[in-house]
């Protein structure tokens, strides 16, 4: 198990030698610096720390300084922890970066899906919209909320009405590695993942069992079709 944190730049395609076309997102992995260790003796678990994105001592707290120069590092925008026993064995002070996963790996993606804000049913659920005849008076409405008899001193959990709608985060399960460059700090996988761009998101090793390994065919030809 290994996993390692990146920020979603967008989506393009790549070209492979015998003309096989592959629609790729671009995750910009920068490295990631180890900054403290969970152990099983504090903790209870083993897990990495690590810190992504430099950022300015002048706009982090005392505490959050104290972590940075006990470490040795510099200090970072993000922190996020990492489980895996592939990569535990790091100290800190070491850095991970995007060559953690080869090209035709299959990995799992975590990211936050994009927010709507506070949503009507209509948007949200995909309700039918009411008549739209002037005299209705009813067109965006929920509908009724009665119960059929039960629990009629509340609605009952899970009703479908309007309120904040996402993000929240979400998992893409089982996308392949088309193509990873440790020193541009990027890795391109196969298909959309969760997130709009700039956001961040987490790459890991898969938790369901592969049975067949996807192929990718090498070498990527990074030049766009048509130019």
């Amino acid at each position: 198990m290994k996993a390692i944190i990146g920020r979603k730049i967008g989506m393009t395609q790549v070209f492979a030698a015998d003309g096989t076309m592959y629609p790729v997102s671009v995750i910009e992995v920068l490295p990631n610096v180890v900054v403290d260790k969970r152990t099983t003796e504090k903790n209870g678990y083993e897990a990495l720390i690590v810190g992504y994105e430099d950022k300015a001592e002048r706009k982090l707290t005392k505490p959050e300084l104290g972590l940075y120069k006990k470490a040795g590092v510099a200090t970072k925008e993000h922190l996020y922890e990492l489980k895996g026993d592939e990569i535990y064995g790091k100290a800190i002070g070491e850095t991970l970066t995007a060559d953690l996963f080869q090209a035709g790996d299959v990995v799992d993606v975590i990211g936050h899906n994009k927010g709507h804000g506070y949503t009507g049913t209509i948007k949200r659920y995909h309700m039918t919209i009411g008549p739209k005849g002037h005299g209705s008076g009813y067109h965006r409405g929920i509908g009724s909320a009665a119960n059929n008899g039960r629990c009629n001193n509340r609605i009952i959990p899970g009703k479908h009405m309007s309120g904040h709608w996402g993000p929240k985060q979400v998992t893409v399960q089982n996308i392949t590695v088309v193509e990873t460059n440790a020193e541009k700090g990027y890795i391109l996988v196969k298909g959309g993942v969760p997130g709009p761009k700039k956001s961040i998101v987490m790459l890991r090793t898969p938790v369901r069992t592969q049975f067949s390994k996807p192929e990718v065919k090498a070498p990527i030809d990074l030049t766009k079709k048509g130019e």
